[in-house]
């Protein structure tokens, strides 16, 4: 899956990343989220951009995720666009002076990365564990995977310790975990 996204054309690559995104900022539950969990985008994912830019706009407390150990991650908030630097593995991050925390338990609606989900909202994470172990503790969000199409395969081999999501939203569908 990571070859498949690393694959796809730029320009087609923004163009299903921008159709995904409209639909996520037309969902109610984007909608009405005030906390906001969100990943940012490494090139060959879908470019989270417009959602960072709405959220800033509609007075949102955005969060993104701090690598904080093995395996742990916390949710520092984002206030604009000048706030992020290149931090750990090249992924931007919130500038250390900063930081200011948000508990995991307020964030209304947390944006998801994988590398491939099933239709029952199990996903395949990228290998760290982070999502895996934070997702439990956002007890009262909305978890929303974003992904192309391509990364919707019949069943994910799921283990215990796994968190799924209860969206997957991809540029041709719109799936909810019941």
């Amino acid at each position: 899956m990571r070859a498949l996204r690393k694959a796809l054309p730029p320009a087609q690559r923004e163009t299903l990343s921008a159709e995904i995104v409209r639909k996520f900022l037309s969902l109610e539950i984007y909608r009405a989220a005030s906390t906001l969990m969100a990943y940012v985008s490494t090139p060959e994912e879908i470019q989270l951009r417009g959602i960072f830019s709405d959220a800033f706009a509609r007075g949102k407390t955005l969060a993104v995720p701090l690598i904080v150990g093995a395996g742990e991650m916390l949710p520092v908030v984002v206030p604009n666009f000048d706030a992020l630097e290149v931090g750990a593995f090249g992924i931007a991050t919130v500038k250390e002076n900063l930081c200011k925390f948000v508990d995991a338990e307020k964030i209304d609606c947390v944006v998801v990365p994988g590398a491939a989900f099933d239709t029952h909202g199990n996903r395949l994470g990228l290998g760290g564990g982070y999502y895996d172990k934070f997702l439990p503790r956002a007890v009262n969000a909305k978890k929303i995977a974003l992904a192309y199409d391509f990364q919707l395969v019949e069943e994910i081999p799921v283990e215990p310790h796994d968190s799924p999501v209860d969206i997957v939203l991809t540029e041709k569908r719109i799936i909810e975990r019941v």
